[in-house]
């Protein structure tokens, strides 16, 4: 499978490169992910560690304790792990949002398996990961696209409507953040109950 020809496919022509991938494995399919993921967690620090270098010499200046070799190194060895971490974490939670995601594909009539629903995931995270490292514009573009994408990946591998597809991908993303917030809610609650007046 080659990259960059899959990439610039998914952006052009998703239904398309869809339907070329139905027969790809789900091994070829992770590898993709993984490179896309790495381009993602790269872009991702280097935009991070600028940022933070502008903060961190902001502080220096104030404080002059450290000097800007030995924060640059510091901050250099963090976001390294950070993005050692954010690509272990993007594989990881793909496969759980992947199950997640299956339950309501199967629901509503998909039966072609887990696998394709993983790989509709990740085919469709390809925008996501591509621009979504740039600050606010980038979360919520390529957000927004990537959903398009799994809609159109589960309708053209799970071979189902498009109302079917959409329906499923927009449930588990809906009661998905309704839990969160009521775990969220639940949490602070508990909080609050526990600390004491005083």
């Amino acid at each position: 499978m080659d990259t960059l020809e899959t990439v610039k496919g998914f952006l052009m022509q998703p239904v398309e490169s869809f339907r070329k991938v139905r027969g790809t494995s789900l091994g070829d399919a992770v590898k993709y992910f993984l490179i896309i993921v790495i381009v993602n967690a790269i872009l991702t620090v280097v935009v991070d560690l600028i940022f933070a270098s502008a903060v961190l010499a902001t502080l220096t200046r104030t404080m002059g304790q450290m000097g800007m070799g030995e924060i640059f190194l510091m901050e250099t060895i963090g976001m390294v792990v950070v993005a050692i971490i954010l690509v272990i974490a993007s594989l990881v939670l793909l496969f759980v949002f992947a199950g997640w995601l299956h339950l309501f594909v199967f629901l509503l009539g998909g039966r072609k398996g887990y696998a394709e629903t993983v790989k509709a995931m990740i085919f469709g995270s390809t925008p996501y990961m591509l621009i979504g490292w740039i600050p606010v514009i980038g979360l919520f573009v390529g957000g927004i696209w990537a959903l398009i994408l799994e809609v159109l990946g589960i309708r053209e591998l799970h071979q189902v409507s498009t109302g079917r597809a959409a329906g499923a991908v927009v449930l588990s993303a809906f009661i998905l953040a309704l839990l969160i917030v009521l775990i969220a809610a639940w949490f602070i609650v508990s909080l609050v109950s526990v600390t004491p007046v005083p």
